[in-house]
Parts: C-alpha cells; sequence; structure tokens
C-alpha cells in the first residue's frame, strides 16, 4: 500500500493545486494516506484509522470471501464467476463481462498495509455507502463513513462506476460547484 499511495501522491503533487480524489474499495486504504487533496470520496471503501489496515477492517462478505483463489507466491485472484456476483452483481450483462475481464491477481499482502497519515482527519471527505453491496458488508461501511465528513448512501451494488456511471458523475460535479479550483487573476498586472 505504500507504494500505491506514493505513486497517487506523485501525481497530485505534479497538479497546480489540490484536487478532489476518488477511492473505491482498497482504494480508500490509498487515499487516506494522501497529504493535500482538495476533497475525499471514499466509495464504499475502506478507511482505516491508526494501526489499521483494509484487511484488519473486516466486512468482506461471505461471497466475496468465497470467490479469493490464494496462489502460491501469495497474491490472490478472483473466481472470475463468483466476483462477477460479488463485485457486479447488479450490472448489466455486457459491463459485468466486461468488468471481470479486467481484473488481475492482487500483490501478496494486498489490503494489509497500514497508513502513516490519515487524510480523512485533516481534510474534507465523503463517503458513499453502497447498500446492496455483496463485497464489503454496509454495515462495516457505515462504520467506516462516521469518520467522513459528509455521507451518502446509494442503492447500489459494490461498483456503481460500471452499472450507474451518471451517479458518480453527478456527486463530482456537486463537489467540484461546493469547492470550485482557483481560478488565474485575470487582468492584474504588477507595476514597479
Amino acid at each position: 500500500m505504500p507504494a500505491d499511495t506514493a505513486a497517487v501522491q506523485a501525481a497530485i503533487n505534479s497538479l497546480p493545486e489540490p484536487v478532489t480524489v476518488l477511492g473505491h474499495s482498497y482504494g480508500g486504504s490509498v487515499i487516506t494516506g494522501l497529504r493535500g487533496a482538495r476533497h475525499l470520496v471514499h466509495l464504499a471503501a475502506f478507511v482505516p484509522d491508526a494501526s489499521e489496515s483494509a484487511a484488519g477492517l473486516g466486512g468482506a462478505s461471505p461471497q466475496l470471501k468465497d470467490a479469493i483463489t490464494p496462489a502460491p507466491d501469495g497474491s490472490t485472484s478472483l473466481n472470475p464467476d463468483r466476483a462477477a456476483d460479488a463485485l457486479y452483481g447488479d450490472c448489466p450483462e455486457p459491463l459485468t463481462a466486461w468488468a471481470v475481464d479486467l481484473l488481475r491477481a492482487q500483490a501478496p499482502g494486498c489490503g494489509r498495509g497500514i497508513p502513516e497519515h490519515h487524510s480523512w482527519k485533516h481534510d474534507p471527505s465523503t463517503y458513499v455507502v453502497c447498500a446492496q453491496d455483496r463485497a464489503i458488508d454496509p454495515v462495516v461501511q457505515r462504520r467506516m463513513a462516521s469518520r467522513c465528513t459528509d455521507v451518502r448512501e446509494w442503492q447500489t451494488g459494490h461498483s456503481p462506476f460500471v452499472g450507474q456511471p451518471d451517479l458518480i458523475v453527478e456527486l463530482l460535479q456537486e463537489l467540484l460547484a461546493a469547492n470550485p479550483p482557483r481560478q488565474p487573476d485575470e487582468g492584474v498586472t504588477t507595476g514597479r
């Protein structure tokens, strides 16, 4: 996880001003460790506190646990048939097949990293509970959501960006409108 957070942090640092960052599922742990974001969005995501990891927070449903296939090298993969139901159960079939085809193995220890920084304690944050989630228990999501500044609840499964992307777009547009980027001063000149 530190490498994932460092990669996202480098991207943020390369931008001229703070941005809104969305983390989904394990990605919530990644964005928890960031510094300097304008707003954090945790979408059915882990929001670890001090000494906590995504794996330690629990919440993986029996369906998701049943889909996980460990490899001898310590990496894990998801059985495509079982993953489809757990991750994309409320998505249209063609999109589900497309999304399942994108799944890749996770490196050993994925989800076990502990963030050194907890940005949700300092930066504005929104948590989106996916109430029909079959991967992360919505009860656990609601507990983690209480750590964020704002909470929304959608009647979706784990991956609304696949089945209902308009929800994501609308949320991000709302957040951007509430906190627009700074505009450069126009027509201002400096005198000597």
